[in-house]
């Protein structure tokens, strides 16, 4: 693309800065949705290593991108049949099984209790069906999740004790019921916990605690989800994993998928057999299930699970309806699956409604002007069930950790979503003191706190999260396993990863990434909502579609010159197939560098760089002619992420530009008067101000303080 300048550049000196309000160029304006792209590059002896013992190039690239050098890793990595460890190496698992088993011989009445989402509700109707098919007097019990809240609560267990009661197996929770497992003594009832949720430093007295999270435990695999460890508990008491696992695969896999569990070891198991009998499942509900929600047993996977199933049986918890949903997974009745799937669907669809609701009234309320480092809102009529999804949705947005409270009188309940590796569980173990009670783990927990706690909350956590974030540098960043020459996109190629599958958390889809195409044409698709683009490079031509995507939001029009980040696909059309491109982002290719660093750039912010922090940073007269001339050009005020915006600048100008230093030479200015700035969760403001002609940089802070640490 060719831009339009002026012959003359404004004069430029680093004590003297003018520039030309009515300067106008041609510009190509592209919304980058992450603010870092970061490529692997594969190691080629890896590449040749994997290729030479079979695997297909393309595939190979991803795996060795991805750290994986050598056949025998790359066997360990991708074993769907790799063999179970023994349920009995958990500890504890000895004493639960064979309090189970007393239970069951003695003919005593035996409660499983659950959690309201979709891991909990698995683990109760798994555990619970094994143990009445095989001869146990059982229940299962799973709390209001508006009227008791997640986990054992006093509540729940003096109604089980007046129906007789005498043993509670808890699974996905009970890890932190340290009082409720006193309740439970005092009742006379014996109390066995699995459990899968990060342990605090007190555990509660119980004839016995399962979970591979034990500091004292031995488990090879920590990252079970809690209807793994149910199914280990049912394998236990049945002698053999096989049969429960032929019995109760798509339970497992369901369980694990919505819980977000990584896919490796056992897991990949789980998932691998589970889709399996998912496909040919044998229970009415589960087939009605996917019937209603439009997902074909076919061509189901792991990601199908998370979007598509996940949410609908986790609408019954969310919506004060439990019990729709583990009728559903129990029942034989063909006609009375229909009427719970269809309900589930319909509770789906009024939880999306409140979410919508409750998502405009948060953000509503948050502060204007400045990125916020950790989000915590409360409000007294917002719905328990719905504020962790609406959590969730904010926290990726805002690209921060996010605390959403539902008051009630003056205590409230919170759920809490993790952003960037932030580790919630930590986080709220060092605000304990503030804290009635909490429980969860790294990326998803739950809390109450009385109302007079949560301003100094907010302030803590927000400290918390401040020192964990960088002061300035991209939040929002894309994994790439690798780029690739467009030649390598053959339909072969393609199905050669599906070697990768089951893919999910821990063995992500492929993402790989196409430089320097040219944007051929685009069209509107899906009566308006998706993008579909012709791309080219020289004489190759691949066909993508960018879902949820108008040239608007995205910026792009033909002609433009663009890297692609992408997942691959096969795409069939009239007994046709051919190579399709799903894309995840697209941005301005770049013939310079342009580097996300800010290491520097946080040390001048704090007011100590060193020489070498200054040398990196203190712009001379190109780079600030640069910087200006771009910005000077757009009209009105620029809101770009960071990183998105110093990358457009190095397209526009073909020099090089680290994210560090762009932020200088802003700062530089916002110091004289010549623009101002504005951070808006991960968005940049700049505008710049009207009426000036000329500005002394020299009476810069930020450049005085760059000279005086460059003279050390």
């Amino acid at each position: 693309m060719h831009f339009r300048q002026k012959s003359k550049d404004p004069i430029v000196h680093p004590a003297l800065f003018w520039y030309n309000t009515q300067k106008k160029l041609n510009w190509m304006w592209i919304a980058v949705k992450y603010g870092v792209w970061n490529v692997a590059k594969p190691e080629m002896r890896a590449v040749n290593a994997l290729v030479g013992q079979g695997c297909g190039p393309l595939a190979a690239m991803v795996l060795a991108a991805r750290g994986i050098g050598t056949p025998e890793q790359a066997k360990a990595y991708l074993d769907r049949n790799a063999p179970l460890p023994d349920p009995f190496l958990m500890t504890d698992m000895a004493m639960a099984a064979g309090r189970v088993g007393l239970a069951m011989t003695r003919g005593e009445k035996i409660a499983v209790f659950g959690d309201y989402d979709v891991d909990g509700i698995t683990s109760t109707c798994l555990l619970t069906d094994f143990l009445r098919r095989s001869g146990a007097d059982c229940v299962s019990y799973i709390p209001g999740r508006l009227e008791e809240g997640y986990g054992l609560n006093p509540i729940a267990i003096r109604s089980l004790a007046a129906q007789g009661v005498q043993l509670i197996v808890t699974v996905d929770c009970g890890i932190t019921a340290v009082r409720e497992a006193q309740l439970c003594k005092e009742l006379n009832i014996d109390l066995v916990i699995t459990d899968h949720h990060e342990c605090k430093e007190v555990l509660p007295e119980a004839v016995a605690v399962v979970d591979p999270h034990r500091p004292d435990g031995g488990y090879p695999h920590k990252l079970l989800s809690g209807v793994g460890v149910a199914f280990k508990l049912a394998s236990a008491l049945s002698g053999s994993q096989e049969s429960v696992l032929q019995d109760y695969a798509d339970m497992v896999c369901l369980g694990t998928v919505a819980d977000v569990m990584p896919l490796q070891g056992e897991n990949r198991v789980f998932v691998t057999r589970g889709l399996e009998a998912l496909r040919h499942t044998r229970r009415p509900g589960i087939a009605a299930l996917m019937k209603q929600s439009g997902c074909d047993p076919e061509h189901l996977s792991a990601t199908a699970i998370g979007y598509t199933l996940a949410p609908r049986i986790n609408a019954a918890g969310r919506m004060g309806k439990i019990e729709l949903a583990v009728e559903l997974f129990l029942t034989d009745d063909p006609e009375r699956a229909e009427y719970l799937a269809a309900a589930l669907c319909d509770l789906n669809r009024q939880r999306q409604q409140v979410e919508s609701r409750i998502y405009a009234e948060a953000v509503a309320m948050l502060p204007q002007g400045k990125a916020p480092e950790a989000i915590v809102l409360a409000d007294e009529g917002w719905h328990q069930g719905v504020v962790g999804i609406v959590a969730s949705r904010m926290a990726e947005e805002y690209c921060c950790p996010a605390f959403l409270i539902c008051l009630d009188g003056e205590h409230g309940k919170a759920s809490s979503r993790s952003f960037g590796g932030f580790n919630l569980f930590t986080s709220l173990t060092a605000l304990a003191p503030l804290l009635e009670s909490y429980g969860g783990h790294e990326l998803a927990a739950g809390f109450t706190i009385s109302r007079e706690n949560i301003a100094p909350f907010r302030q803590q956590m927000s400290l918390l999260a401040a020192g964990y974030y960088s002061d300035a540098g991209p939040r929002t960043v894309l994994d790439i396993d690798c780029a690739i020459p467009p030649e390598m996109l053959t339909v072969k190629g393609v199905e050669g990863l599906s070697c990768l599958e089951p893919c999910g958390t821990g063995c992500p889809q492929p993402v790989l990434m196409l430089e320097r195409l040219t944007i051929d044409r685009l069209s509107m698709v899906g009566n308006g909502r998706h993008m579909r683009l012709r791309l080219r490079a020289g004489h190759h031509i691949v066909n993508a579609i960018w879902f949820s995507a108008t040239p608007e939001s995205a910026a792009v029009q033909p002609g433009d010159v663009v890297d692609v980040a992408f997942h691959p696909s096969i795409n069939t059309f009239r007994g046709e197939r051919s190579v399709q491109l799903h894309v995840l982002d697209i941005r301005p290719s770049c013939a310079a560098e342009c580097s996300a660093e800010t290491g520097s750039y946080r040390q001048l912010r704090r007011g100590a760089p060193s020489a070498e922090d200054a040398r990196a940073l203190l712009p001379d007269r190109a780079m600030l002619s640069m910087v200006w001339r771009y910005l000077a050009q757009l009209p009105g005020t620029v809101q770009e992420s960071p990183m998105c915006l110093c990358r457009k600048i190095v397209r526009w100008s073909g020099r090089p530009l680290s994210l560090g230093q762009m932020l200088t030479c802003l700062d530089i200015f916002a110091d004289v008067g010549l623009l101002r700035t504005r951070r808006d969760h991960k968005y940049i403001a700049v505008e710049l101000t009207p009426g000036r002609e000329k500005a002394d940089l020299s009476q810069s802070q930020t450049m005085q303080i760059l000279l005086r640490a460059k003279e050390r």
